[in-house]
């Protein structure tokens, strides 16, 4: 895929910036430069609502449902640009990037009324129940189960089960959880996509702390969790293929937004190099320049993906895509320690809390292993991409 800036896509990117620069300069600036996810929670809920309000929540859905129907080149523009200002990660990436495009896509008009507006409004926060204990980078594995109860007219889903990695619970109002609906299914099979409010009886969160002191993931469990009938996204036994669509959002636009904020933890670190000297270490030039390389290569693989209109399945590029980040940001945060020193080693500070790269390092040691990890992916490219033949099961 070639992605070309017309005039007025680079006049585009000018509004962007002055616009996101300011509110970082501005009433926002407090929150400017965060890194974690779960701090100031309650500013990064004002910030949702303030990007709602200047309708920059959620550029890419149509305007009818408070987004700008923006072209796909104003989607990366605006990707790069928010992380090019050092705004912090959103609060509710879950719900623009993943729950609101899978209702779009596989969603009733009732429920796009019903979900969309709050989203995009920075109203209704949204997490992620995908992972069990037994069921993490292997989904179709979920043991998760939901029956319908009630007479008819007012049935409801029962939903019984626990999942683990749920990042933000804490401060989400709503889930969306992949849950088992037909007894006796196994793998794929028989799996059903609920919309869920956590403010319930039934839903417990109890948070998991991280190595680098943050809490951003929790363990929800559900204990006769109920929704309405109508929070089913799809038929019952599509589960599968709607997570299979929203796993192809997930390596969607987003990602180049994610490569900006790559972009600026790799220009803090051979800022790092060159202020200590280690940039003249020709071990280090030598990591420093495949990092650059690496960092290119995923831009062009990220606009392969963007080429991709098919939503009920993952092409090619975005099953290597994981793998890729993942593996080169682990070896990024090993370089930033490599060029730090025993200085980045060394935490004063009262709450644990790291400066960005001995963060990057902490931090980065979990992205092999998250949202399926790199055994897993590697699996999933042989099976899926190469067609090749299943690993033998036990």
């Amino acid at each position: 895929m070639k992605l070309g800036f017309s005039a007025a896509d680079e006049a585009f990117r000018q509004e962007c910036a002055d616009w996101l620069n300011g509110q970082m300069a501005g009433e926002f600036k407090d929150i400017k430069g965060i890194t974690s996810l779960t701090d100031m929670p309650e500013r990064r809920k004002a910030w949702e609502q303030q990007l709602a309000a200047h309708k920059w929540s959620c550029i890419g859905w149509p305007a009818k449902w408070g987004g700008r129907d923006a072209t796909l080149a104003q989607q990366v523009i605006f990707a790069e640009e928010y992380a090019r200002a050092g705004v912090p990660g959103r609060v509710n990436h879950i719900g623009i990037e993943l729950a609101g495009p899978t209702i779009l896509a596989f969603g009733t008009e009732e429920q796009k009324a019903r979900f969309l507006p709050d989203i995009a409004a920075g109203k209704t926060i949204f997490c992620q129940g995908f992972s069990e204990p037994g069921a993490g980078s292997d989904l179709a594995s979920v043991r998760t189960k939901g029956r319908l109860e009630g007479p008819e007219g007012a049935q409801e889903w029962v939903v019984n089960g626990q999942k683990i990695w749920t990042s933000l619970a804490h401060i989400s109002d709503w889930i969306f959880v992949i849950t088992r609906t037909e007894e006796g299914t196994v793998g794929p099979k028989g799996l059903s996509f609920l919309m869920m409010p956590i403010d319930q009886p039934g839903i417990e969160i109890r948070g998991i702390p991280q190595i680098n002191g943050d809490a951003e993931f929790n363990e929800t469990f559900l204990t006769d969790a109920r929704c309405p009938a109508d929070s089913l996204i799809g038929q019952p036994g599509e589960g599968w293929k709607i997570a299979m669509g929203l796993l192809a959002f997930e390596r969607g636009v987003s990602t180049l937004g994610q490569q900006m904020s790559f972009r600026n933890e790799l220009d803090e670190i051979i800022a790092a190099a060159k202020a200590n000297g280690t940039a003249h270490d020709p071990l280090i030039r030598q990591r420093l320049a495949k990092a650059e390389i690496g960092l290119r290569l995923m831009r062009y693989g990220a606009l392969r993906m963007l080429s991709q209109t098919d939503h009920s399945k993952i092409d090619g590029a975005a099953l290597t895509y994981k793998i890729q980040w993942a593996s080169w940001r682990r070896s990024l945060g090993e370089l930033a320690m490599d060029v730090l020193g025993q200085a980045g080693e060394v935490n004063d500070r009262e709450d644990y809390g790291w400066d960005t790269l001995p963060n990057l390092f902490l931090y980065s040691r979990a992205d092999t292993i998250y949202g399926g990890t790199n055994q897993i992916q590697r699996n999933l490219i042989a099976e899926r991409g190469l067609g090749l033949p299943r690993e033998p099961r036990g």
